[in-house]
């Protein structure tokens, strides 16, 4: 019932002013209007009530008869993906910013199909619960009083693919980002990210992904920030995932 009235108590005209806020926050990121304007439709998509959110299913939401503009948006448009990144981490900060605040590191995994989707290969996902064909990134999310969001993120590039030049060559992998980086490795670049963009927290969570690794605890006390990270109730030798 609570969440029933709190839906209906949202402003409309309010929640388009400040949807179209972050538009104009993020467009100068985007060198021209057309995929800014499928950046909006893919982020309002993001946010609607359908049961699954894709390409193909937010383009009919939209209204759209197919997905190609949206595709087009992720895998040839010309934007700055960081620089968009940096501009929502900020929308973050200035809507709830707290100097108590949490950066909590998590992965998850999207199902896939076949390989040639980046990073895919047989794993363990969050999401399905179990080991299968997928594709795992890890994630940063700020966690205050006022409110909750992800503000950054980074793929997890199994060994199948960073040792594999012509794989990541094909999928046009930047040469400079083939190189395997464990997940607890990947969740120290973000908390680093964080902490060198002055983002207020005191604390970092995280699972036994990330509690089993002594450099990024040691990396975190660096920061002078505090930790909550899982660890195993049978403690075993730590291997890098």
């Amino acid at each position: 019932m609570a969440a029933v009235t709190a839906a209906h108590s949202v402003d409309p005209d309010r929640w388009q002013t400040e949807f179209s806020a972050v538009l104009d926050r993020i467009a100068p990121r985007f060198a021209r209007y057309e995929p800014l304007r499928r950046a909006g439709e893919l982020m309002a998509g993001m946010i609607s009530g359908l049961d699954r959110k894709n390409c193909w299913t937010i383009a009919e939401h939209r209204g759209s008869a197919t997905p190609d503009g949206l595709q087009h948006l992720l895998a040839r448009a010309s934007w700055d993906a960081d620089g968009v990144r940096d501009d929502l981490r900020d929308y973050v900060v200035d809507a709830f910013g707290d100097p108590g605040a949490i950066l909590v590191v998590d992965e998850t995994g999207d199902v896939k199909k076949g390989t040639p989707t980046v990073g895919v290969q047989r794993q363990y996902s969050g999401t399905a619960g179990r080991i299968e064909n997928s594709q795992v990134a890890v994630y940063l999310t700020y966690a205050a009083p006022r409110g909750h969001a992800l503000i950054d993120r980074a793929l997890y590039l199994p060994k199948s693919w960073t040792e594999d030049s012509d794989r990541c060559q094909a999928a046009g992998i930047p040469q400079d980002d083939r190189g395997f980086a464990t997940k607890p490795t990947l969740a120290m670049a973000l908390i680093n990210r964080a902490v060198a963009a002055e983002i207020p927290a005191a604390w970092v969570a995280g699972d036994e992904v990330y509690g089993a690794d002594p450099t990024l605890r040691a990396a975190i006390c660096s920061h002078h920030l505090g930790y909550v990270l899982a660890i195993a109730a049978k403690p075993a030798r730590y291997r890098p995932t």
